[in-house]
């Protein structure tokens, strides 16, 4: 224990004047403070960051009180759950009431009561690894429930039984897989196995907070542990179903693997070539967008599995039905727009490359291939690099080489015509001066008509598009 206080205590000094400012403010007013949760977890393991949890005896209007010519500036975070925010420098600061709360088996919404001792509030916390605290300003260490034992066996465990937690908060379930995902931690069986038994009371939180709990699983270290972890508790079932739906069927390309473990394998692959989205100079950073793209690439399998005369099975058309269930489901999960298009336009394009062959295609289907793909190119070379992975290895380098050569087209391409700005040779107000017509239908077809053009031909002069305008019209007057 003594080697734990200071390996703590060594990780806070570097923080050493905030929370000693903060903790003199408190005690001065004869309350109790705490650096609790998260930031005593990462701080034991040499990761803290600059958000700081704290809990507190004092009610919200005295914190608020306290912080006001400390900090800042200082928020309402949640006062009705007893939590004030504010900022001092660059730290992020959440201080909240001893607190015990619990749903109604109906209720989305906690039921939430202030408590008067640090031990109650610990042993409602979700997990004996996020139910540790050191006081502040004097930097005792409290651990009541064994977090620090948890911590060294690299274990989740919940304070008390895992039925009573789950019960309490049932996203406590999701935040295990996330955990997991995060920290690389092993579940223990008992939380395992009331995950399980309770699965159907995730159906009581919001999608909101489901989604929360989902893109940071998704965005973590090791997301195959968490999403493992939900489909085998029958979680995901409830809250992302398209994925344990994908281990029943067989991969037409690779039959000694399910899509479910084919899935996890591009997910994999695809966080690999991350740095390809990241600018440079900058670490990489997870992007929720490739890796949801590669998670839901293949959703559209089942639906679309057919049985052939050779016992062979095909999955015609199941990114076109892959981009609206995907499409669908995060509709459901309260995604935004911007999300939602761009990881469905992904999942419906991913197929396209395999049109390629070994290069056949003409410049004008790489410049359609680009002008589909828009924004999300970089992304798209990533999922459909991701998406190889056969174990036959000349099969894999021939696949790597050829989408090398598609992408040393883009780039000539791009370098020759700017096809990230593709527009017809020929503006509106153009056309309308060389048709003769005013604004309307006609404009918007005869844009189209030059975009295609375009496509097709790549860059025309003026006086080219004027006489491909001019012909084009009049076969239309014809």
């Amino acid at each position: 224990m003594a080697q734990v206080q200071q390996a703590v205590a060594a990780e806070l000094d570097r923080i050493g004047a905030v929370i000693n400012e903060l903790g003199a403010r408190f005690a001065g007013a004869g309350h109790e403070l705490y650096l609790v949760g998260g930031p005593v977890r990462d701080a034991m393991l040499g990761r803290l960051q600059n958000d700081l949890d704290f809990t507190t005896d004092a009610r919200p209007e005295q914190t608020e009180r306290l912080l006001k010519g400390w900090a800042d500036a200082v928020w309402d975070m949640g006062r009705a759950f007893g939590t004030i925010g504010c900022r001092k420098g660059e730290w992020q600061v959440e201080i909240t009431t001893f607190r015990s709360e619990t749903y109604d088996p109906s209720s989305r919404k906690p039921d939430v009561d202030f408590g008067d001792s640090l031990a109650g509030d610990l042993g409602r916390r979700d997990f004996t690894v996020n139910a540790m605290a050191v006081s502040i300003p004097d930097r005792r260490f409290e651990d009541p429930y064994g977090g620090v034992v948890d911590l060294a066996h690299r274990v989740l465990r919940t304070p008390g039984r895992p039925e009573d937690s789950f019960s309490d908060d049932p996203l406590r379930m999701m935040r295990a897989a996330r955990f997991s995902a995060q920290l690389g931690f092993t579940v223990a069986p008992e939380v395992v196995e009331a995950m399980r038994a309770m699965a159907g009371r995730i159906e009581i939180i919001s999608a909101e907070r489901v989604r929360d709990e989902l893109v940071k699983l998704v965005c973590a270290p090791f997301p195959r542990r968490g999403l493992t972890l939900l489909v085998e508790t029958g979680l995901a079932d409830h809250v992302l179903p398209e994925l344990p739906a994908l281990a029943l069927e067989s991969d037409e390309h690779h039959r000694h693997k399910d899509v479910y473990e084919h899935t996890l394998t591009v997910l994999e692959q695809a966080i690999e070539m991350e740095e390809r989205l990241t600018p440079d100079g900058e670490p990489p950073r997870p992007d929720f967008v490739s890796r949801f793209a590669a998670l839901m690439h293949d959703v559209g399998k089942p639906r679309t599995r057919k049985f052939v005369g050779d016992g062979t099975v095909t999955f015609h058309h199941h990114d076109v039905v892959g981009a609206k269930i995907t499409r669908k489901r995060m509709k459901a999960l309260r995604f935004s727009n911007d999300e939602i298009e761009a990881v469905s336009k992904l999942v419906e394009l991913h197929l396209r490359f395999h049109g390629y062959g070994s290069g056949e295609w003409t410049d004008s289907a790489v410049r359609r291939y680009v002008r589909d793909a828009g924004d999300q190119l970089e992304r798209l070379h990533i999922l459909t690099r991701a998406d190889c992975t056969t174990r036959n290895a000349r099969k894999a380098a021939r696949l790597r080489r050829t989408y090398d050569d598609l992408e040393a087209r883009i780039e000539r391409l791009s370098e020759e015509e700017e096809l990230a700005s593709i527009r017809p040779d020929l503006d509106g107000t153009q056309i309308m001066e060389i048709l003769g017509i005013g604004p309307g239908r006609e404009v918007g077809e005869a844009y189209k008509f030059l975009l295609e053009l375009r496509m097709d031909e790549g860059p025309q002069d003026e006086e080219a598009a004027r006489a491909a305008l001019l012909a084009w019209w009049g076969q239309r007057q014809a």
